[in-house]
């Protein structure tokens, strides 16, 4: 799995990264961040889709009580991106910059537009969902 990671021919979910992160008694972000820049600016890929225009990029963090991210998303037309619950107290906040975002969680489906944003408790099953025709490009927040 390593060498694939490595490689670049594997995706480990970011919530694998988190539970990796605790085994080892630090955080995710210092688990992910190059050591030699600030935490405010990381702009580090962390996830990629099937194609080159689905990824997630971890834009930078701020202190918080556990950690606060941004992200910059992107999915392809049809790319889905199933997340792992995040620990109880976690939420995130997305902003939609361009096409329509699905969000599926156990018990409904919201739809957030372009220039729409949503909030909401990441401490279940959700999924992101490209269901559009164009490029679905999103910012994601997410603190504790």
């Amino acid at each position: 799995m390593i060498v694939s990671l490595e490689a670049g021919n594997a995706n480990i979910s970011l919530g694998s990264l988190d539970r990796l992160a605790e085994a080892l008694d630090t955080t995710f972000l210092k688990l992910v961040s190059n050591p030699e820049r600030e935490l405010r600016r990381i702009e580090e890929v962390m996830w990629r889709g099937k194609t080159d225009a689905s990824k997630a990029t971890l834009l930078g963090a701020a202190p918080a009580r556990h950690d606060t991210q941004l992200w910059l998303w992107s999915l392809a037309p049809g790319e889905r991106y199933v997340a792992e619950p995040d620990p109880e107290g976690w939420h995130e906040m997305i902003f939609v910059l361009e096409g329509a975002l699905t969000l599926e969680f156990d018990t409904e489906t919201q739809l957030v537009q372009a220039n729409d944003f949503t909030i909401y408790n990441s401490a279940q099953n959700y999924a992101y969902l490209n269901a559009g025709k164009k490029i679905l490009r999103f910012v994601r927040t997410v603190s504790s």
